[in-house]
Order: structure tokens, then sequence, then C-alpha cells
């Protein structure tokens, strides 16, 4: 086979590969805008369900991670390859990646129970996998938490189902608990009078059941009283806030000395 025969095989077979190469990446693009689309279809007929945000969430990322192995088989059987024998060796290498992470398909197992279970879903507040915050997304393998400070921090779900969870949504109203220091020389009732007839008037702070102010302990310093009034979740910090401010101004107007430490030193007769 002389020189100009071989380049002419060669230019022929580079050709081949290049359009594959470009029918390749044309696939890929078409594809991935219609994973896009399709997937956009199903969250707006989703938000017309009544099924609920956690399960939808949980939902869509299996649904896109399935479409996209879908694209990759169907790429793959463009150039030739055996989908077949592909869907073999995925099957095979599915279970050597499981052996060899089985901790992930533990994240994967948890997210499921997690879903099922449903011990807090899209939109609650809690405390799981040593994170508080509000529960933005359920995913296969991590949950995504916004922390108060608006920190997107990712918890993985064998994490969070594998230790306390606190789901501070799931109960109608919760209790802050805050404390007020008073002098030896104030009287504890009255300051408690004082503070139970005006944490009442806080915004957010509901009657049922009423804000509790009670003799918590004594210190060096005087008395110590517990300040707890009720709120809804949503209102938690306003009402906490407003609270340590009432304290404040209470100690103000009724002019009680400032909490001071005292100690009693006595000396023996020699």
């Amino acid at each position: 086979m002389d020189f100009n025969q071989l380049l002419t095989n060669a230019s022929t077979i580079l050709v081949s590969v290049g359009l594959k190469v470009l029918g390749a990446i044309v696939i890929w693009l078409v594809g991935r805008w219609l994973i896009k689309f399709a997937m956009g279809l199903v969250s707006n007929s989703f938000k017309r369900t009544t099924l609920d945000p956690t399960l939808l969430v949980y939902i869509k990322s299996i649904l896109g991670v399935l479409l996209n192995l879908i694209l990759v088989v169907a790429i793959l059987g463009f150039f030739g390859v055996e989908t077949t024998s592909f869907a073999a060796l995925l099957a095979a290498g599915g279970v050597a990646i499981g052996a060899a992470w089985s901790g992930l398909l533990a994240h994967f197992a948890a997210g499921i129970f997690l879903v099922i279970f449903r011990p807090f879903a899209v939109g609650d507040f809690i405390t799981a996998g040593g994170v508080t915050g509000t529960v933005e997304e359920i995913g296969l393998f991590v949950t995504a938490i916004n922390t108060p400070d608006n920190v997107r921090t990712l918890v993985a779900n064998n994490t969070i189902f594998s230790d306390t969870i606190q789901n501070f949504t799931a109960n109608p109203f919760r209790r802050v608990d805050l404390v007020a220091q008073i002098n030896h020389d104030v009287n504890p009732q009255d300051a408690i009078a004082r503070l139970k007839s005006k944490l009442s008037a806080i915004p957010n702070v509901i009657s049922e059941p009423a804000p509790d102010v009670e003799i918590l302990e004594f210190n060096l310093a005087g008395t110590v009283l517990a300040v707890r009034p009720y709120c809804n979740n949503d209102n938690y910090w306003q009402v906490y806030f407003d609270t340590n401010k009432l304290i404040s101004e209470m100690g103000s107007e009724a002019g009680y000395a400032a909490p001071t430490q005292h100690y009693a030193i006595k000396q023996k007769a020699a």
C-alpha cells in the first residue's frame, strides 16, 4: 500500500471519527436541553399536585440521574458500543462500586428513609447532624440546610438519620428561654410582676400558654429569674431579642441597682 492510499484511508477514518464526535456533541447538547425541558415540565406538573414538597424534590433528583444515564447510554450507542453489554458492565460496575462505596449507599438508603418516615420536610427548621437551620432540599445523598446566618450547609443523609433530630417546626409554638439577673436588694416578686405585665405586649408572644416568669436560682449576684415567653417558630428571634430588651428596660425603669457579686469574709477570733 502506497503512502497516498494510506493517507486517503487515514483521512477517511479521521472524517468518520470527527463526524461521530460532532454528532455525539450535538446529541449531548440536545439531550441536556431536553432533560432540562422535561424537568421543567415535571416541576410545573408537581406544583399543581398535592404531593409533599420533600417527596417532589427527591423524585426530581432520581429522575434527573436516570435521564442523564440514559443520555450517556444513547451516546455510547451512537459510537457503536453495544448497549446491552454496557448495561451488564454498568450493573457489574455498580456492584463493585457499591462494595467499595458502601457509605455512599448508606446515605442513599438514609435519604429514602427520611422521605418515608418524614422526621422533617422541606421548609422545616431543624437541628440535625450538628447543624441548625431551614431544610432547603433532601437529595439522594445529602440534605441541604440553610443556617440562620445564611450559609448553605450540606449534611450527609446517614449522618442525619443516625443522629438525634430536633424539628422546631413540627409543633405550633416553641418557648424562648432567657434569664434575668436581679440584685440582692430587689424583691423578686416585684420583678416577676413587672415582667409578666409587659411580656404579653411584645409582638407575636402568644397568650396560651402564658409567658412564664419564675425564680430559677440564686447566685452571688442575687436572684436569677427564668423568663420564658412562647411564640411561633417564625417569630422566635424577634421575640428573643425583644424580650432581652424588655429585661434591660425593666430594670432601668424600676430603678433596680445593678447586680453585683457579694462575698462574706469572716475571720476567726484568735
